[in-house]
């Protein structure tokens, strides 16, 4: 198995803060999200860059990958250090399975946590909420993307939990539970699974959702704000733009004279509910790179031929 840099991946030092972090993580899922780039590998990008992310995003995950050192150069031939437990400490471990590589696996893999990819962390089994016998309820954290809080879907967990056998004794068992993630979920809300909060000894079990940051979308309650990037003559003449929602493209009627942070509504197309969110459109516009003679006539042109002042409501 080859060794990954995750920080080569993101592009980022190994001291780079957390928000450096995400930000770098926020550019390269734009740049590779599969339902917009032309890269002709972007499908695995977008999960090498996901994967990377979920890492380095995670103190812990951090932590137990930085203890393997800076002298691994990626693509090297590696295998954990014999005994190594760091993807299996205090918070449950990994979250097993589904699109990420061998190489994760091989650190993280094992008990707790989430199946499939786009899992993240979002599982935290075996650590804390999990140690007490007595039948309290319990809460958890649930990590999940915004497309499977659109749809919905279901959900295999492994836990750590105690369970009480035959004799009353409590010993520590692992159980795998099928969760329904109900559609239109959001962030702050708690799933309840009634009964599982201590395994055998009774309570019920929270998770409590967190939508993961997307490359497109911006996420507020249920609505969905997405930057719509135009060039200077579609929003100088207006035009049709193909526009990506959650439930699938639509086409947006741009009017003429549209200005730079406008924002146009499509309604219902947020996260379901009663009602359901809207998608908020903002209009970006992108000036085309001078980097030509040609271009830079252009817009010298533009310059000569236009009568505009876009300082003119300062006053003089």
């Amino acid at each position: 198995m080859k060794y990954k840099d995750y920080y080569q991946i993101l592009g980022v030092a190994r001291d780079a803060s957390e928000e450096d972090i995400k930000k770098a993580y926020r550019r390269l899922a734009r740049k590779y999200h599969p339902d917009v780039s032309k890269e002709s590998n972007a499908e695995d990008r977008f999960k090498e860059v996901a994967e990377a992310y979920e890492v380095l995003r995670d103190s812990e995950k951090r932590a137990a990958y930085d203890q393997l050192g800076s002298n691994w150069r990626a693509g090297q031939e590696f295998r954990p250090p014999p005994g190594w437990q760091g993807g299996r400490t205090s918070a449950g471990g990994g979250f097993g399975g589904g699109d990420f590589s061998d190489f994760f696996e091989s650190l993280f893999g094992g008990l707790g946590g989430l199946g499939g990819f786009g899992g993240a962390r979002g599982f935290h089994g075996g650590g804390r909420g999990f140690h007490q016998p007595g039948g309290e309820d319990r809460t958890v954290a649930l990590e999940i993307g915004l497309e499977e809080a659109y749809h919905g879907g279901q959900r295999s967990l492994q836990l750590q939990a105690p369970e009480m056998d035959a004799s009353g004794r409590v010993g520590a068992q692992i159980r795998t539970l099928n969760v329904k993630i109900p559609a239109g979920v959001t962030t702050g809300q708690k799933i309840r699974l009634a009964g599982q909060g201590s395994g055998g000894l009774g309570g019920d079990l929270y998770l409590k959702v967190t939508i993961r940051p997307h490359p497109l979308y911006q996420v507020k309650g249920r609505d969905i704000t997405l930057e719509l990037p135009l060039a200077p003559w579609e929003a100088a003449l207006g035009c049709k733009v193909e526009v990506p929602t959650l439930g699938g493209p639509v086409t947006l009627n741009i009017a003429a004279n549209a200005h730079n942070g406008q924002k146009l509504r499509l309604r219902g197309r947020g996260l379901p509910g009663q009602p359901p969110g809207d998608q908020l459109a903002v209009l970006r516009i992108v000036n085309p790179p001078a980097d030509t003679e040609e271009a830079r006539e252009c817009f010298r042109r533009m310059a000569r031929e236009l009568s505009f002042d876009p300082r003119a409501h300062w006053g003089r």
